[in-house]
């Protein structure tokens, strides 16, 4: 899980395993897979740095996966 803050200040803690696509609209978009969105504060830098540390507390990251991130970035 990561630690996200919504556009009215409250956190809340995101599965990031579910998370299929992060944009900047401007604001920060977070799509899951199932098609559900959260607008965060954190910029799209900070939600991917985010992402792969939990990805690496996890044990479930290899270079390639970090690669492609960076690369959709």
């Amino acid at each position: 899980m990561i630690e996200l803050t919504r556009l009215n200040g409250k956190q809340f803690r995101l599965n990031a395993l579910y998370i299929e696509i992060v944009e900047s609209f401007p604001d920060t978009t977070i799509t899951l897979g199932n098609g559900h969105k959260y607008l965060v504060k954190e910029t799209e830098e900070e939600v991917c740095s985010l992402i792969a540390g939990f990805f690496r507390s996890v044990g479930i990251t290899g270079t390639k996966l970090l690669e492609e991130m960076r690369d959709e970035e």
